[in-house]
């Protein structure tokens, strides 16, 4: 699948598609793509065509499927997971007397989509003229319900409006299973989903009056689903209705005669359930009965309702930005789309696309814990701890792995859905035991940042033990080197079965010390897991002699052991078609060379800017500044961040773009399979992590605010411990306020701010002049506009 860059003219809150860009259609199904962490839509049109994609997916529903082998392995993942593009009800087929309405055939007279990023609502208006030269205009709002998780719901009008006398139409309002995908793969791309043939079994097909239910389950995973849908028409003159349902398709079809001027008008209300142990009648009555109160409700209501989830939800996590239009368009496009992953997942996991789209098979990686989470917990709180609460129920699985790896405490997957590993490439998958730290630092950032004693005691304790008892037995004291991790992955998968990599080892080292807490605070908890005083002596000594390569020659960290002496790669000599590196060259050419898919040691300096000097930072970004090629949307991010905090804003402004803008304008090519969650959460980050300077080290907030030049004013809001902080930059001082909630102590550039309701503002010091850094040759970040 080729995929063009869509253009989207600059709002404030909203994104709208004017005309139809058939190059950008797959695109513009992911950027328009509904969900509310349940249920997920993608943005096809109602009529089926054009599309690329047409998706509709079930957060947590999947389909297993066998992972090849060239050679089998012990220890090799069995099985993969993959994400099932359940049944549609997205469609309304318009028939224009005898003619389907196609957007690629008769005339588009004019054509406008709009995202709302305030009510949370898919706006739609199109007027058409059908090959026999009759015009009608269409309009749709399409909405997935953030209050009602089970429910979403399409207004669809049709007006006659050519002057020409009665009009008759048709509509068939469809429920459609195994739907025939063409997903856009390319063979050579391993980023892209696998497909499925046919996936779903029918198991119940029931309809009467204007609502039909369809009951599927899966064939290997034996996962079972119902969809449903019913009406509410509104027709000005004579019309006839019907309903059916079959084993993959239900359909309500309503003919009608429009006297000019006038329209029709079908509401049509969805209902979707899913459930790996509930008989099919028991999901049936489920969707039947969510159809039912939400169709007393009205769809007034149900507007009324997402407007004001999202009025509250904006409140907490609005950034607004004074001075570059574009990125506080997308910036909040991309705050619109983590709230859909994360608001109603309720204990699912957040998948790399979301709900959006089918790319990496739908599953969940370290993203979430690293790029999702840090977001979340700061802005909408209870899904954080949701998200959390999903990993924890996978706990035994990775009790189970760790056993099958021959190693203590758990083993979380690098990639899964339900909570397997379902990585088929162990250097990258299985040996990137980081995620366990991940997992442990979203744990312990939670809990700092809300005091949730309950969720520190039946789950967060838990977690770090868990964690960290897999670090004691994977790593191990060596006389010289201190506590060595050897054989690892860190998140750099261009470099791929170390020996200490330094993030590894330095968020396993928090994690060990985090553990060695929650053992002080859930004494009980401690003794229900059988945490010894030895164990905790070993990670307290573990943690204090953890190895962080250093090369003294350079005056730099080393990535991982000898990073710093492996060959340079040539990056002169690379053509600019020839990234991402992964799908032009071997990997063991990759590996073996001083060439970097994603910031790692850089991440380390943001995550743990503790364990660094200011000296440090400078110096070690300075070097993997220009050996980093950014094959990663995940690099961005860390990279702008890490450039703001040692004084190259121009630089950060550049990351800050590419990571906010990476759907919005296609940059890496792929978002026609599914948004980048964690890069758009990178919109957020960058705006408070990097230009606003936050960092919440042991569970003490400190902010170093500083703006790129272009930027006239930056506001952020953070929930903190009940407090409701509002944060205003302006490029000389910084002034912090409470919106709700007791007194705060904050740090401003290492100076201690009590904070009430009473605006209080400080200084902000000059930033300190540095040497440019330099970028791999051709890779360098699109510069943004300067004043």
């Amino acid at each position: 699948m080729t995929e063009g860059r869509p253009h989207f003219p600059i709002e404030p809150w909203a994104l709208t598609e004017t005309g139809l860009d058939h190059a950008s259609l797959a695109v513009h199904e992911s950027v328009f793509a509904l969900s509310n962490g349940h249920i997920g839509m993608r943005g096809s049109f109602e009529e089926g065509e054009p599309v690329v994609v047409p998706g509709t997916y079930l957060n947590g529903f999947f389909e297993e499927r066998p992972l090849p082998y060239a050679e089998a392995g012990y220890g090799f993942p069995e099985q993969g997971q993959t994400v099932v593009n359940v049944t549609d009800g997205k469609l309304i087929r318009l028939l224009v007397g005898d003619t389907p309405l196609d957007l690629d055939y008769g005339e588009i007279v004019e054509h406008r989509r709009t995202l709302d990023l305030r009510r949370g609502l898919l706006r739609r208006s199109t007027e058409w003229r059908s090959p026999n030269g009759r015009v009608v205009t269409v309009t749709s709002t399409r909405m997935v319900s953030l209050r009602r998780r089970s429910i979403a719901a399409i207004e669809y009008t049709v007006e006659c409006t050519d002057g020409q006398g009665d009009l008759y139409i048709a509509l068939q309002s469809d429920l459609l299973a195994n739907e025939p995908v063409d997903s856009g793969s390319e063979a050579d791309d391993p980023r892209a989903a696998a497909a499925l043939a046919r996936p779903l079994v029918n198991e119940m097909a029931v309809a009467r009056g204007q609502r039909a239910v369809l009951v599927h389950r899966t064939k290997r995973s034996r996962l079972r689903m119902a969809a449903g849908m019913d009406h509410v028409v509104e027709v000005p003159d004579t019309s006839t209705a019907d309903i059916e349902a079959g084993e993959d398709l239900a359909r309500f079809a309503l003919a009608a005669r429009l006297p000019q001027g006038s329209s029709v008008k079908l509401v049509k209300f969805l209902s979707y359930g899913w459930s790996s142990r509930r008989s099919a009648a028991a999901l049936r009555d489920q969707v039947e009965g969510a159809l039912a109160t939400a169709k007393l409700a009205g769809f007034e209501r149900l507007l009324r309702e997402q407007r004001e989830v999202l009025d509250e939800h904006w409140q907490h996590a609005d950034v607004e930005i004074e001075g570059d239009d574009e990125l506080q368009q997308a910036v909040r496009v991309g705050v619109f789309h983590l709230l859909q992953a994360g608001l109603r997942a309720e204990r699912q996991p957040i998948p790399a696309k979301g709900l959006t789209g089918p790319g990496y098979d739908g599953h969940t990686f370290w993203d979430t814990e690293t790029y999702v989470l840090p977001v979340l917990t700061y802005i909408a709180p209870a899904a954080a701890r949701d998200a959390l609460r999903w990993r924890h129920s996978t706990l035994d699985l990775a009790r189970d792995r760790a056993r099958e790896l021959g190693l203590e405490g758990a083993t979380f997957p690098w990639r899964t859905i339900r909570g397997e590993e379902t990585s088929g490439y162990w250097p990258a998958g299985t040996a990137a035991f980081h995620i366990n730290a991940d997992i442990a630092d979203a744990v312990v950032r939670y809990h700092n940042a809300t005091a949730d004693e309950e969720f520190d005691r039946d789950h967060g304790a838990e977690l770090l033990i868990e964690t960290a008892r897999l670090w004691a037995s994977l790593g191990h004291f060596d006389d010289e080197h201190g506590f060595r991790i050897d054989g690892v992955t860190g998140p750099d998968e261009y470099t791929a079965v170390v020996d200490n990599n330094v993030y590894t080892n330095l968020m396993a080292q928090r994690n060990l010390r985090e553990a060695i807490a929650a053992v002080e605070r859930q004494p009980d908890v401690a003794g229900r897991l059988g945490v010894t005083e030895d164990e905790t002596t070993r990670w307290d000594r573990a943690a204090a002699l953890m190895a962080v390569p250093y090369d003294t020659r350079r005056g730099v960290h080393m990535q991982s052991d000898a990073f710093t002496h492996h060959e340079e790669w040539d990056f002169e000599a690379t053509p600019p078609d020839c990234y991402p590196l992964l799908l032009h060259y071997p990997y063991f050419d990759i590996y073996r060379k001083q060439v970097i898919k994603q910031a790692d040691l850089v991440m380390a300096l943001h995550l743990r800017g503790d364990a660094f000097t200011p000296e440090e930072k400078a110096a070690d970004f300075a070097y993997y500044e220009a050996r980093t090629v950014r094959d990663s949307s995940l690099s961005a991010t860390q990279q702008g961040v890490v450039a703001a905090e040692t004084g190259h804003l121009a630089l950060a402004y550049d990351y800050w773009g590419e990571a906010t803008l990476t759907d919005l304008q296609n940059l890496h090519g792929n978002s026609g399979h599914g948004l980048h969650i964690a890069s758009l959460a990178g919109g957020w980050t960058v705006a408070v992590a990097g230009f606003g300077g936050m960092r919440d080290h042991d569970g003490r907030l400190e902010f170093a605010p500083r703006l790129p030049e272009r930027i006239t004013r930056l506001r952020f809001r953070l929930n903190y411990q009940g407090r409701l902080l509002v944060v205003t930059v302006t490029p000389t001082e910084a002034t912090y306020r409470l919106l709700d909630g007791d007194p705060l102590d904050v740090h401003h550039h290492g100076r201690r701010l009590t904070v009430t309701e009473d605006e209080v503002s400080a200084d902000i010091p000059p930033a300190p002049e540095v040497a440019p850094v330099h970028q791999p040759h051709g890779v360098a970040p699109r510069r943004r506009g300067r004043r």
